[in-house]
């Protein structure tokens, strides 16, 4: 079994734990971002009450709509971008070597690579499972509206904004948001926001800069304290993991939120200020009607949810990649490593 192989799959696993924690914040969060506020209206709503308000007034389950195909997102998205991470890294660390022999470098992957590795590993995995978040983002933002609530808000709401309620049936399964998507869109609506998505890779590329170079120097200083032992615990791993995701997410925060814009449904009549033709078109908009605050809607909750989720994910594919590379060991089996060549 390859290396890369292993990777991908503990990425895999530890991914589809992380989402299973944390994913009622992921779904406070989507309709954090998608909200359309554009009365500016500063309303201290907090994670925790706005996750009662939905428990109240929808259901538990609604907390947890979409996490079905959230979860083979995320073993997707886990696995191939682990899988083409430690392919490309493979190939950085063989470069490094050969350019070691020449009397250039130490030998060692530096920033500047990690973060290429990180963007080349991100960018595939955006392309191969676009289709997926946009899915999952549609039914997390799906709200339950009885015709009572349907009724006074037509009541209320100005002409332009009569049609922002909408009713669904309650069935709003994974079949029923994929057709939806085709008939508004076809193939290319699954697409929709990815190329903020794809400059989002710059998200995981600085989180997997900012990681490698932590664990570089933690253990280098742990190797110089203890005699060559070099062992990193869970903890440590959860911390740094904790950090490197907290200072990526502060930096490309508004690129998600122009992301989950475009993947929720779109209002195709009435006020145009809800509808986004594109991602240009999405940014205008929102700095004209919302303002700049508007690019961190929910950022709180997203900060605290991403930062617990990548914490869980690289603590939980450490140890499940340790475990792995023991069983193949005691079993004679051995890993497929970078030679230089």
């Amino acid at each position: 079994m390859s290396d890369a192989l292993i990777n991908g799959l503990a990425g895999a696993g530890g991914g589809i734990i992380a989402q299973i924690i944390t994913y009622p914040l992921q779904t406070v969060n989507a309709r954090q971002q998608t909200e359309r506020d554009l009365k500016k209206e500063k309303r201290k709503v907090g994670t925790i009450e706005q996750m009662c308000q939905v428990v109240k007034q929808e259901g538990w389950e609604r907390l947890y709509g979409g996490l079905t195909p959230s979860l083979v997102g995320t073993a997707a998205s886990q696995g191939v971008y682990y899988y083409f991470y430690q392919i490309f890294r493979n190939k950085a660390e063989i470069a490094a070597l050969q350019s070691q022999k020449k009397g250039i470098g130490d030998g060692s992957v530096g920033m500047l690579s990690s973060l290429v590795v990180a963007a080349l590993s991100g960018c595939v995995n955006v392309l191969l499972t676009n289709p997926i978040w946009v899915v999952v983002t549609r039914m997390q933002t799906h709200t339950k509206i009885s015709k009572k609530d349907h009724s006074n808000r037509l009541a209320t709401t100005a002409p332009e904004e009569t049609a922002l309620p909408v009713i669904e049936s309650l069935s709003y399964g994974t079949n029923h948001v994929i057709q939806e998507v085709y008939d508004e869109a076809g193939l290319l609506g699954f697409w929709k926001g990815v190329f903020p998505t794809l400059i989002m890779v710059s998200n995981p590329s600085i989180q997997f800069m900012l990681y490698e170079t932590m664990l570089k120097k933690l253990k280098k200083r742990r190797a110089l304290s203890k005699q060559g032992n070099n062992g990193v615990t869970a903890l440590e791993i959860f911390l740094l993991g904790a950090l490197a995701k907290l200072g990526a997410t502060v930096v490309t925060y508004p690129l998600l939120v122009v992301k989950s814009r475009l993947q929720a449904k779109q209002v195709t009549t009435g006020d145009k200020r809800h509808h986004y033709k594109g991602t240009l078109d999405a940014i205008l908009k929102m700095i004209r009607y919302e303002g700049f605050a508007g690019f961190y809607k929910g950022m709180n909750t997203k900060i605290i949810q991403s930062v617990l989720a990548a914490a869980v994910l690289f603590m939980v594919k450490e140890e499940l990649v340790k475990g792995v590379r023991l069983l193949l060991i005691k079993n004679g089996i051995n890993t497929m490593k970078p030679k230089p060549l």
